[in-house]
């Protein structure tokens, strides 16, 4: 749990505080006394200033939860969580469910990035060749053409044109690129530029499954945390709510809400507002007449998460050889409005 400043916690630090305090809370340890043991085995002082504020917290409330929400650091589903499992005396298992709920969405949120890397990686790496043709390699060919007595003409030429352009500012385009890729980098890591970028990828067809994919795992991943400890449906329905950022999503589910709390079933109101497939909704509906609901939405959240793993590989399968096709053809589109006029003067001599 080392860090270097006061800033919200990441799921896999979440998940490792979690843990933590899931091992002490079972061996009979008070969350008091497990403060106490975390903050004399911190190394950071950071790490230091913020246990020592949650224990002079639990020192006056007794309660894990005021520490917990005064630090400011954890998620408000951590926190609500916790809290059910103090009313509960449920708190030990809260936590160790808590562990492998923020596990599972840092490793999603890896396979995301590692998913997104790589084809931009391609990209970058794909301009970069593009730029070397037009800026170095372009110029050569062009003092052959002048030695040759001619010049280059249609779009060789415009080609040839953009490459000095290029050369000539490439201080200010190399500013631009920089203070581009800032941003990229700024976005990436704030919560207003996580929202922008999938309400982005959201309008693409074939971003859409595989956001609703996560939308439904993440949603059925925290049904099965708080069925487990004991609440009712709408209560679920109430928490889970903000664990997914998919609009259409967050739509459905809202409709859903309502009708469970005018009285519906859970399963059917899942299934008429196309929060689950019929498989899957047929699952939770057995499930939830043989008091098992939990368990049905833990293997339901490891099935989404199959299918995440399944279309993430299937994309990037897909966007390597689209993009080295691109490369090729741009690259050889190029070469050939050269190489052409080339091989015509060269002939006629």
């Amino acid at each position: 749990m080392s860090r270097t400043k006061l800033t919200p916690f990441s799921d896999m630090e979440s998940a490792s505080f979690c843990s933590q305090m899931a091992i002490i809370l079972k061996s009979g340890i008070s969350s008091m006394e497990g403060i106490t043991i975390m903050l004399e085995d911190a190394q950071q002082e950071d790490e230091k200033l913020l246990l020592g504020q949650m224990q002079e917290t639990l020192i006056q409330t007794g309660s894990l939860y005021e520490a917990l929400a005064g630090a400011h650091v954890f998620p408000d589903y951590l926190l609500n969580m916790v809290q059910l499992g103090e009313q509960t005396g449920k708190l030990d298992e809260v936590m160790g469910s808590l562990a492998a709920y923020y596990e599972k969405e840092a490793n999603l949120a890896q396979t995301i990035r590692n998913a997104v890397t790589y084809p931009l990686v391609m990209l970058a790496m794909m301009v970069l060749v593009i730029l070397v043709l037009i800026t170095k390699v372009m110029p050569v060919f062009n003092q052959v053409f002048e030695q040759l007595g001619t010049r280059m003409t249609g779009f060789s030429r415009v080609i040839l044109n953009l490459g000095v352009f290029l050369n000539q500012h490439a201080v200010v385009f190399g500013c631009i690129l920089a203070a581009v890729a800032a941003l990229v980098v700024f976005l990436a890591a704030s919560k207003k530029g996580q929202k922008l970028f999938a309400s982005f990828a959201d309008k693409f067809a074939h971003n859409g499954e595989l956001s609703g994919k996560i939308a439904a795992y993440r949603f059925s991943n925290g049904m099965a945390l708080t069925l487990s400890s004991g609440l009712t449906p709408e209560e679920c329905l109430n928490l889970t709510a903000g664990l997914t950022g998919q609009a259409s999503f967050r739509t459905r589910l809202d409709k859903c809400r309502e009708a469970v709390s005018a009285g519906n079933d859970l399963c059917e109101s899942l299934l008429a507002q196309g929060i689950f497939s019929g498989t899957y909704a047929k699952m939770a509906s057995i499930a939830s007449r043989t008091g098992v609901l939990d368990e049905a939405m833990q293997k339901i959240a490891a099935q989404y998460e199959e299918d995440i793993d399944a279309k993430i590989s299937s994309m990037i399968a897909a966007i390597e050889p689209t993009l080295v096709i691109l490369l090729s053809v741009i690259v050889g589109i190029i070469l050939l409005s050269v190489m052409l006029p080339l091989m015509g003067i060269m002939s006629g001599l």
